[in-house]
């Protein structure tokens, strides 16, 4: 398997219609896949639940890679996520992350770090939202 990135991954769970949430995070997290956004660890079950509310706010969205690194099972990037809303309102959300990949090269662990950088005040909270 292809190790996954960020935009593949970010693609397939929110800027694919039709594309069934589960099959999405089968592709790109291990089972025992964690997350810590902004200092708050989640399982995957709980990264999950988040997936699936911005997938009903979300409408479009595209993810800019800024910088990338891959060194064996270690993964980083900055990135800068853009999505637009039902009524056309338009967020950016730079994230700056570290990642752990599995040896099928799917993310076993991500730590990130979110800052809004266009947006309603309240969309800095996107990164949480379930």
């Amino acid at each position: 398997m292809t190790p996954t990135g960020i935009t593949r991954a970010l693609d397939d769970l929110l800027f694919t219609p039709g594309l069934g949430l589960d099959e999405a995070l089968d592709r790109h997290f291990t089972p025992d896949y964690r997350q810590r956004t902004n200092g708050v660890w989640d399982d995957r079950a709980g990264f999950a639940r988040h997936m699936a509310r911005l997938r009903t706010l979300v409408r479009d969205g595209h993810v800019e890679v800024h910088e990338e690194l891959r060194d064996g099972a270690r993964y980083a990037d900055r990135h800068t996520v853009s999505l637009t809303f039902d009524g056309g309102r338009v967020s950016r959300i730079e994230v700056y992350l570290f990642a752990e990949l599995a040896p099928d090269g799917r993310f076993r662990r991500v730590e990130e770090t979110t800052l809004l950088l266009d947006g309603d005040p309240g969309d800095g909270a996107l990164a949480s939202v379930k």
